[in-house]
């Protein structure tokens, strides 16, 4: 097998396992899912990303980290006998056409995302803040909007109306809440949610998972703005002024993060002013991690051979 044919048909052979993994692994999360999404206990914003991400990612880890060097190591060059067959080419077709996807919908969201702070970046002026770690900038625009925009260089846009309609100490816990959207990444988090080259997107179990995220995320954010019960009072006060001079929004698609369109304001409120207890100690997850590391790797190169074989398998018996 010439060296062109060699990587033509291992490519091929990755996007169709690909697309095996991501049908399995979206099966595997709209089954799991709605029983999670039933229970209403407050739960880690991690959980939520991992659960949407989910697909995508082992998804991509099995075909990098998997296939590809199964393929390499145990295929041999010399056969020159091998085609392409329909179904794995279908398969890759699909596959593809779910990637391509994919990066339209990252174009969209980026796009989506510029041209809704386009008219307030054109009446927009620095701002300083002392609690300000990134750019601020004051909006000229009455609507009540305190926005956390941009991905790599995230900046924060307040518009007149938040500063008007706050007081100091409110400002400062509502610049101390997008803050804690910053340090998370919770922008980048919503684009990858946005652009993971998955089947679960189409779903509406992938709408409901993101808008549960969002909710958790905000939460989050509460808790890293709300140290103290004065700060928790004046950010939940901030919340209630917002909200009231703002109609309901549903959570954005776009790398933006704002005050309120987390929506459950209620929720939040009656969680700053109830002392939440802090979440659960995570040395248990890090012992489950390291176990399971230990344990993978431990099998990898028997994963390595029976991949092989089951892909032969596959190639010989699929029309």
């Amino acid at each position: 097998m010439s060296g062109d044919l060699y990587a033509a048909r291992g490519l091929t052979l990755a996007l169709a396992w690909f697309m095996t993994c991501s049908v399995a692994s979206t099966a595997a999360v709209v089954a799991v899912a709605p029983r999670l999404l039933a229970r209403r206990d407050r739960r880690s914003p991690a959980l939520w990303l991992g659960l949407r991400l989910g697909p995508a990612i082992l998804s991509l880890a099995f075909v990098a980290f998997v296939f590809l060097p199964s393929y390499w190591r145990y295929e041999p060059r010399s056969d020159a006998g091998e085609g392409f067959d329909l179904t794995l080419t279908v398969l890759a077709a699909g596959a593809a056409a779910v990637i391509a996807l994919a990066g339209l919908r990252a174009a969209d969201a980026l796009w989506s995302a510029r041209r809704r702070t386009r008219a307030w970046w054109r009446a927009s002026r620095p701002l300083e803040i002392g609690l300000a770690t990134i750019p601020a900038f004051a909006v000229d625009v009455q609507a009540p909007i305190m926005a956390l925009v941009g991905v790599l260089r995230p900046r924060l846009l307040i518009t007149r109306g938040v500063l008007v309609a706050l007081t100091a100490d409110e400002l400062r816990a509502a610049v101390a809440h997008e803050l804690g959207h910053w340090r998370a990444l919770d922008n980048l988090k919503r684009l990858a949610m946005r652009t993971a080259p998955d089947l679960l997107f189409v779903t509406s179990t992938a709408a409901a998972i993101e808008a549960r995220w969002a909710s958790e995320a905000e939460h989050a954010a509460d808790r890293q703005a709300g140290a103290d019960e004065a700060s928790r009072c004046a950010l939940a006060s901030a919340l209630v002024k917002i909200a009231r001079l703002t109609p309901p929004r549903t959570p954005l698609a776009q790398p933006i993060s704002t005050l309120v369109d987390g929506g459950e304001i209620a929720s939040r409120v009656e969680h700053l002013l109830s002392h939440p207890a802090p979440g659960p100690a995570v040395s248990r997850t890090r012992l489950a991690a390291g176990v399971s590391m230990l344990v993978a790797a431990a099998a990898y190169a028997p994963l390595l051979r029976l991949v092989h074989e089951a892909t032969e398998i596959l190639v010989r018996t699929l029309p």
